[in-house]
């Protein structure tokens, strides 16, 4: 019997439809913008569809219940989705379409896997292939690429969130040994049981670096070391962020990234993941229009489907013009940076657009839901938690807007 008999089946009075399948595919792409997208890029695009069209109601339950499914993580290693376009001899080549591509359809799956799926390649995989020694990326790219290891990126402290750059946490040296001091905080992957690469700020005054922040490679068993998952979630629930000390963590001589050599190498990361940032806004957006859209061809009211209503098709219609915009947005990102010519401020431009219309897109598939819209199961609410969280991290909407601000006046604002 097909899902759909199902949901009709013994019907009784006042209960004609029992539930909604609302978290479907309807591949909304009105402008075409995606429509020359080369056979290796379809090829990541539609192996990260197929994943989340088999994780989907476990990832539901995940979110539901605030567990962190490793396995389910691990398995975008074995699909190959955590190379997120990083051009390096060991991973797999795709463009920057391709990477976006990837990035979206994991986030209209689910939100906590996007921010898994960023964590582990857009960060932790991409620090070790821009900045890692050849010894270390002997040892840990491949593991991280196939998530047999898993990653995380600790640069933001409990104190240090938009500031970042003023971080505390530092790194001394004793003998042939660094020893890490320090807190970080929402550091996803972080008490996972892989390795962490922790940014510290150099405290030793016979170092030409002194002062300097660097990265470290840190395996999460060594003695000082302690993540707690952060608890009381609203958003990200499918996803353990944790709270990281670092008690006096004693590390080799070599577990520098002996690439990096101030803040701006942490900012080159970044800058590659707010990019990121704006794909995983247009995925979140794109699975609230299109449940809207089956939502209002289903639901019956006053003796028709909403649908037939013109307010309805008005808020369709302003649903649809958001999400062009961001598609639109996010091909020329990748344009850009496929020929190498994007710019930092371009990328924040495009986060400061689409988490907010992402943000006006679920509002309003949530309004236009009704109560139906506050269910799990209907995808809606949990998309328009998630995109709570994306609106926040690789930097607010404040600091996108200071860092187009000054690139705008040439003066900056921050202070």
């Amino acid at each position: 019997m097909s899902d759909e008999a199902d949901r009709h089946l013994d019907a009784l009075p006042g209960e004609r439809v029992a539930s909604y399948a609302l978290t479907g595919r309807r591949d909304t792409d009105y402008y075409g913008v995606f429509a020359d997208v080369d056979d290796e890029d379809r090829a990541a695009w539609d192996r990260a569809r197929a994943f989340v069209d088999e994780v989907g109601e476990r990832m539901q339950h995940a979110w539901d219940t605030a567990t962190y499914p490793l396995d389910l993580v691990r398995r975008m290693g074995e699909l190959d989705l955590f190379v997120d376009g990083i051009d390096h001899p060991e991973l797999t080549r795709i463009t920057p379409l391709g990477a976006g591509l990837v990035t979206m359809e994991i986030s209209r799956g689910d939100g906590s896997l996007g921010t898994a799926h960023a964590v582990q390649g857009g960060l932790a995989l991409r620090t070790l292939a821009l900045f890692g020694s050849p010894a270390q990326q002997e040892r840990w790219l491949r593991p991280l690429a196939a998530g047999e290891v898993l990653g995380a990126f600790a640069l933001t402290e409990p104190d240090h969130g938009s500031d970042s750059v003023s971080l505390e946490t530092v790194a001394r040296r004793e003998g042939d040994e660094w020893v890490l001091r320090g807190a970080k905080k929402w550091i996803g992957n972080g008490a996972s049981g892989g390795i962490t690469f922790v940014w510290a700020r150099v405290d030793d005054e016979g170092d030409e670096l002194h002062g300097a922040v660097r990265c470290f490679l840190v395996e999460q068993d060594r003695p000082g070391y302690t993540g707690t998952v952060i608890a009381g979630k609203a958003s990200l629930r499918g996803i353990h962020q944790a709270h990281v000390a670092l008690r006096d963590v004693r590390l080799p001589a070599d577990a520098v990234l002996e690439g990096t050599r101030s803040f701006r190498d942490a900012s080159t990361v970044l800058y590659a993941t707010r990019s990121g940032v704006a794909w995983s806004a247009l995925g979140h957006a794109t699975a609230c229009y299109e449940a809207a859209v089956t939502y209002a061809g289903e639901r019956m009211q006053f003796g028709r489907p909403l649908a037939r209503s013109q307010m309805v098709q008005e808020r369709l219609a302003q649903m649809l013009d958001e999400l062009t915009a961001m598609q639109l947005y996010c091909r020329r990102l990748a344009d850009l940076e496929t020929s190498g010519g994007l710019r930092p401020t371009q990328a924040s431009l495009a986060k400061y657009h689409n988490t907010r219309a992402a943000r006006r897109i679920a509002q309003i598939a949530r309004d236009l839901l009704g109560g139906n819209g506050i269910l799990l199961e209907n995808g809606v609410m949990q998309h328009m938690t998630d995109i709570e969280a994306i609106h926040t991290y690789e930097g607010t909407e404040s600091v996108q807007a200071l860092l187009l601000g000054r690139d705008i006046t040439g003066v900056g604002a921050f202070a």
